[in-house]
């Protein structure tokens, strides 16, 4: 079925749905991972953009229950250079092309993603909108120039959950809230440590990594106040990753702020950020993001480079932070731009990767175990 995908700037690209008729708006953006895009199509930090996907061929391996990064698919809409309509592994339960009409997501393949790749790369992410429906290039670049700019969009508190709930089993198990809901209601001490998580898009495996290293977690909504989570009295505060832009949460990096002085704080993603703000730094737009499997990262610490799992399109200004109270302990190489910080003074760390991977290396795992560390000799 034909479609077209027209970008806010005029530029056109003319390719084929494999999934029938639909439309979808938002930013376009490229990812640059090999596997994985079933993690990346459920991953909430995708909320509102068009993913390419740099390698050619996708759906080679089909779709499964067990590798959602959430309930649902997040992206507005998957583009691919060559779509695999015949999955070749004993895991698929479904083509890619079937998970995505399940969930009326529009996925379409045979333009030159090298090309609109390039594009973004020189020119920046961009607003963009891809149709079946219309295919009248002048009225499409049109609309995609009434679609609203990721910056300002407050998307996390679009993508957080709706009530607290327990990470057990490998999934969430939902609770009934209490008013009061302090440390007796909620804990089952059956771990070694408690974790409150805020839910600004978390992914899955987070959840995984942090019951793997001892942490009993409890995941609460993206606008959860100080009062609530000192009520519960957990013995860690994560901050997790998510969409959009952090610069207009400004009650819940008030709430972060805060918590700074209350309980080691761990922050990825998003979670950099709204730290970022909370300690009177800023943040900003990149050009084109980091989104793939391949990100190569230096530690100060160690001096060794890491190679990551990234995926935004915001940073923190390295030079807005305080270096009598912060220190920078990790940076991308490949532009230079902040990749994490921890407080001088505080257990408060934090890092713009994805040391969960999934998918991507597994290089920052021990992340977690600091975690853990901190929330032992607090």
């Amino acid at each position: 079925m034909k479609a077209l995908l027209a970008l806010e700037d005029g530029r056109l690209f003319r390719c084929r749905s494999f999934t029938g008729p639909g439309e979808a708006w938002g930013e376009v953006v490229f990812n640059t991972s090999m596997t994985g895009y079933q993690e990346v199509l459920t991953d909430p930090s995708y909320r509102g953009q068009l993913v390419t996907m740099t390698y050619p061929l996708i759906g080679n391996y089909g779709t499964n229950p067990e590798d959602v990064e959430s309930s649902r698919i997040q992206v507005a809409a998957f583009i691919v250079k060559e779509y695999q309509s015949f999955p070749s592994n004993y895991r698929a339960t479904q083509t890619l092309a079937e998970y995505l009409q399940d969930q009326k997501i529009i996925g379409v393949e045979g333009l030159d993603t090298r090309a609109l790749t390039r594009h973004i790369r020189q020119v920046g992410a961009m607003r963009a909108i891809v149709s079946t429906h219309d295919l009248d290039s002048q009225s499409l670049v049109q609309r995609a120039n009434e679609i609203p700019g990721m910056a300002g969009l407050a998307l996390a508190t679009e993508v957080t959950t709706n009530q607290p709930y327990y990470w057990s089993d490998n999934q969430p198990a939902y609770i009934v809230p209490s008013e009061n809901m302090d440390n007796s209601v909620w804990r089952n001490r059956d771990r070694a440590f408690s974790v409150v998580a805020f839910d600004f898009g978390i992914k899955f495996n987070i959840l995984r990594h942090l019951t793997q290293a001892g942490c009993e977690v409890i995941v609460v909504p993206a606008e959860t106040n100080a009062e609530t989570i000192k009520k519960m009295q957990p013995q860690g505060i994560f901050l997790s990753n998510g969409p959009g832009d952090p610069e207009p949460l400004t009650g819940i990096i008030e709430v972060i702020r805060e918590l700074l002085e209350y309980r080691p704080i761990f922050g990825i993603c998003l979670g950099i950020q709204l730290l970022g703000q909370a300690l009177d730094g800023s943040t900003f737009k990149l050009k084109f993001g980091h989104r793939g499997a391949n990100q190569p990262v230096k530690n100060l610490q160690t001096g060794r480079v890491e190679i990551t799992a990234q995926n935004h399109g915001f940073a923190v200004d390295i030079n807005s932070l305080r270096s009598e109270d912060i220190e920078i302990t990790h940076i991308n190489l490949n532009d230079d731009t902040l990749e994490g910080f921890r407080h001088r003074k505080l257990p408060v760390y934090a890092v713009q990767y994805h040391p969960e991977a999934a998918p991507g290396p597994h290089d920052a795992d021990y992340l977690f175990q600091q975690f853990v560390q901190a929330m032992s000799q607090n």
